[in-house]
């Protein structure tokens, strides 16, 4: 498998593949029935969709930063987890995606986490020979909205699954957390777009260059079959938030030709929408290659 990359202005782009996973249909659509979902993503006998974890490096000519935006879920499941959600890392995982762009983890400066659930953060730290935990990428700093950081380490009831102490523990003890506020700017170019219904304090990382802008959108849409606006899944914490939150970003991503960067659609990379009739719809489908 090749792996796409680009260049936007001052930052080179290169997607990172961490591996496929499967979840519930049911709770990836919501109230939406399985007769429409199904359709675009067609369930296994469990009633699982394919998705993927497709996370994004970033290397910035400017500062000379190398940003990596989520790292999967890692190498850290059991036995009984890799079958719940039936992890596969064979053909895609960081190993593989670091060394065909020619980058090592000891390159990465700054962790950009859209959220701390299990399938965006686990690939921070793995188990060594000892079966103890390692950092990942041992040189970077880890960015996390304070309000979210507060919320993985204190979650509800009906959260706190989502949030696995083996990978929140290591960040907390690195030494190198930085907590930042909502709509934090990283550098001129490179900042976040925060939104609160899916989870507290998620962060949807934006570059914007060459008069194009493009925003990683994490799990604000999944996959490119999330786009219509009450396709919102059973996960969210605050789903009328969600409804909200996607229809301002929507209309702007519309209006103004954002390029939607797709966490965890197994077949598509990238999409543009339109808005007409009042209605969201998928415009374009392509790679980073094609940005």
């Amino acid at each position: 498998m090749s792996l796409s990359k680009t260049t936007l202005g001052p930052f080179e782009l290169f997607t990172i593949e961490t591996g496929d996973f499967r979840l519930d249909g049911g709770a990836m659509f919501g109230v939406v029935p399985k007769t429409l979902w199904s359709r675009s993503l067609p369930a296994d006998e469990k009633n699982r969709i394919p998705m993927t974890m497709r996370c994004l490096l970033i290397k910035s000519n400017n500062t000379g930063k190398l940003y990596l935006i989520d790292n999967g879920a890692g190498s850290k499941f059991n036995e009984k987890m890799q079958g719940i959600y039936q992890l596969d890392q064979s053909s895609k995982n960081l190993e593989h995606s670091f060394a065909e762009h020619g980058f090592r983890f000891e390159d990465v400066t700054d962790v950009i986490f859209t959220h701390l659930h299990f399938d965006h953060c686990g690939g921070t730290s793995f188990y060594n020979d000892n079966d103890e935990l390692e950092l990942t990428f041992p040189k970077a700093a880890y960015h996390v909205v304070g309000s979210h950081w507060e919320n993985a380490n204190d979650p509800n009831a009906r959260e706190k699954a989502s949030f696995f102490p083996e990978n929140i523990d290591p960040i907390k003890d690195s030494g190198n957390l930085n907590l930042v506020e909502e709509d934090h700017e990283y550098e001129p170019g490179l900042s976040a777009i925060s939104v609160n219904g899916h989870t507290i304090g998620q962060q949807l990382p934006k570059i914007e260059a060459d008069g194009k802008t493009m925003v990683f959108v994490a799990d604000l849409l999944p996959t490119h079959v999330h786009v219509p606006l009450p396709w919102v899944m059973g996960y969210d914490m605050y789903p009328v938030q969600t409804l909200d939150e996607k229809d301002a970003f929507l209309k702007e991503a519309a209006d103004k030709k954002w390029n939607l960067y797709l966490e965890h659609d197994a077949d598509h990379e990238m999409i543009r929408v339109e808005y007409e009739n009042h209605r969201f719809s998928v415009s374009k489908k392509f790679s980073l290659n094609d940005l």
